[in-house]
């Protein structure tokens, strides 16, 4: 059977790279994928590969239930919508409930591991949205995404500069995995004729390791010296705001450290290579590609 795929936020990182694997790895012909963005126009190379574009504003129902009238599969990428609490489980309920009025056949959603059992500031959206996804009456498939190494690429330059990481990571172990390869394992799962309903996936990298062992790693790839300083929670708050960081994400920050430190992202599945028949990226692998802009 051929179903119509329809990947929301398409203009983000994850999303378009969601609808690059439909297409180059999975090898889905353009006309059965639909992109859908607040602004399409951002989506102009896709359309130009003979994908569907079509404008989904997660604030704008009806614009929502337009843009998925005729889609048998959907997904739907969790927004970026942190800096006021509740926006982004909000977006995320109105997209659900217009995609149960447009008649979806089938809901995808990219959430975090574990969401019931998480001191991530964000996980309580997560959590929300995948309760609304589990009462909508679709067939559901959940793909529980890690920490993203790309995350680390965000201060691992800044800290290698310096020599020194302040971490209220303590001993804790995190499997992070590259974006990449989260949005080959959602390619993946979309384009199968036999995709399960009602399945949870949690996607992490091939092993759990510490802030020292993430350290060791990015210091051997770069060839600079890295220490990690152990702070409080409290310490890494005032040091991150004090760096300029928005409240709001410095709480981000603060609490994905607790949350490593207390052992709830130590994590590890083989469910990448369930999809995808592939293992996932390791960090060193990761950081070695990317080695100009961890020594920028």
């Amino acid at each position: 059977m051929s179903h119509t795929i329809l990947v929301t936020g398409a203009a983000g990182h994850l999303g378009r790279a969601v609808v690059g694997h439909l297409l180059d790895t999975q090898k889905v012909d353009a006309a059965r994928i639909v992109a859908a963005s607040r602004d399409p126009a951002k989506l102009a190379d896709l359309a130009a590969r003979g994908v569907a574009v079509r404008k989904g504003d997660f604030d704008d129902a009806a614009s929502l239930e337009s843009a998925f009238a005729g889609i048998d599969r959907l997904l739907i990428v969790s927004t970026d919508a942190l800096a006021v609490p509740g926006q982004r489980l909000t977006q995320h309920k109105t997209a659900i409930a217009a995609a149960v009025k447009a008649g979806v056949k089938h809901l995808f959603y990219t959430s975090m591991p574990k969401p019931d059992d998480s001191l991530v500031s964000f996980a309580p959206d997560h959590l929300g949205t995948e309760e609304a996804v589990k009462a909508s009456g679709l067939a559901y498939t959940i793909l529980r995404d890690a920490w993203y190494h790309d995350n680390l690429l965000h201060s691992l330059p800044h800290n290698l500069s310096t020599g020194t990481w302040y971490s209220a990571s303590g001993d804790g172990r995190i499997a992070t995995i590259a974006r990449d390869d989260c949005a080959r394992a959602i390619a993946a799962a979309l384009a199968s004729p036999t995709t399960p309903g009602d399945a949870t996936y949690t996607l992490t990298g091939p092993a759990a390791i510490t802030t020292d062992e993430i350290a060791a790693i990015a210091a051997e790839v770069a060839g600079k010296p890295l220490k990690v300083v152990r702070v409080s929670d409290e310490q890494l708050a005032a040091g991150l705001k004090g760096a300029g960081i928005p409240d709001f994400f410095a709480t981000v920050l603060v609490s994905a450290d607790a949350n490593t430190r207390t052992g709830r992202f130590d994590i590890v599945t083989d469910d990448f290579e369930k999809l995808t028949g592939a293992k996932p990226q390791s960090l060193k692998d990761f950081l070695s590609v990317h080695k100009a802009a961890l020594t920028a």
